[in-house]
């Protein structure tokens, strides 16, 4: 049974002949397969692209959503030239994948993305929560709800040590959801905060259902005419008051950056102001200071002068008195 399970495997693996491939796709990749996904790959991207395949096969789910069912097409690019030819203009030079749901298509990197790019497994599976909740919502989520689920599907826990560690945070506040679209198309920096940002919306909106986490939410969402109403028919609770909840939660949750946030800027402006007259008091006190000394080292050494200049007076007196008692 084992050697079977391996045949089946290596024959769904198996590279197909050329006149096979979508008529769009370059004809020097190899295509390999299994079940719903399809992935097109180099040479040099082979063994990643069997692996990245199995990984995804295997967990081919997505939080809330019924299984896919629609073919997702994946193109590894042998490096980063071949991928911006691919993906064309208007993406950010940061990314690293890019999901396009209206031609269920996903574009990414391969084996010359570099380390920063994180794990590929975790990379192809938050495109594929893309295209799953495009093939259940179309294009009714906000693009912060669209980015945050992909991420918390994705289980990308590790963004919330951005917002624990955010300046731009601590200046700014914690932005409104409409505020979260801006943010995640901004430079890397502030994307990344968008991103964590939005993560953490879906990850609490998804406790509101429990255990059945954003079944219910899904369930009521394509029949609603957006977010708020489905929130309304899924937990009872508005989107402005659940945004809300969700601010004040990350205020709790992130404590030192919430008094940082509090406290911190209005500490700057005052250190601003007050620390330049310091400095200048301090400069002026160690001028008066370094007078004073001059001063008293001046009394000291008068002082001396005198004393010196007395106790010669009182000897050349003395000697007058001895010439006087000498005398003829």
């Amino acid at each position: 049974m084992a050697r079977l399970a391996l045949l089946a495997l290596w024959l769904c693996c198996a590279p197909a002949p050329a006149a096979s491939q979508d008529p769009a796709i370059p004809a020097d990749l190899t295509r390999i397969s299994d079940g719903r996904l399809v992935i097109y790959a180099g040479e040099s991207n082979l063994g990643l692209a069997r692996n990245l395949l199995a990984d995804a096969v295997s967990r081919d789910s997505f939080p809330g959503l019924p299984r896919p069912v629609i073919r997702a097409t994946i193109l590894i690019a042998a490096n980063e030239s071949q991928f911006r030819e691919w993906i064309g203009p208007g993406i950010p030079e940061w990314g690293i994948a890019v999901a396009f749901p209206e031609q269920h298509r996903i574009v990414m990197q391969g084996r010359d993305a570099g380390a920063d790019a994180g794990d590929p497994r975790v990379t192809l599976r938050h495109e594929l929560a893309h295209l799953a909740l495009h093939e259940r919502m179309g294009a009714a989520a906000p693009h912060w709800f669209d980015e945050g689920y992909a991420s918390y599907a994705a289980g990308e826990w590790g963004r919330d040590e951005i917002l624990a560690s955010s300046f731009v945070l601590a200046i700014r506040g914690t932005p409104r959801f409409a505020g979260l679209d801006s943010l995640i198309s901004a430079g890397s920096a502030r994307a990344s905060q968008g991103y964590a940002l939005a993560h953490r919306a879906v990850a609490d909106m998804a406790a509101l259902g429990n255990e059945r986490g954003l079944a219910l939410l899904f369930q009521h969402w394509p029949g609603s005419r957006n977010l708020d109403e489905a929130l309304r028919r899924a937990y009872g609770v508005t989107l402005d008051g659940f945004e809300d909840t969700w601010r004040k939660s990350i205020r709790r949750r992130y404590g030192v950056l919430a008094l940082f946030t509090d406290v911190g800027f209005a500490g700057l402006v005052l250190a601003l102001v007050v620390v330049p007259f310091w400095i200048a008091r301090r400069r002026r006190d160690r001028g008066r200071f370094r007078a004073l000394v001059a001063a008293d080292e001046l009394a000291d050494r008068r002082e001396r002068e005198s004393a010196i200049a007395t106790l010669l007076g009182e000897v050349e007196q003395m000697g007058g008195r001895d010439d006087q008692i000498k005398g003829p």
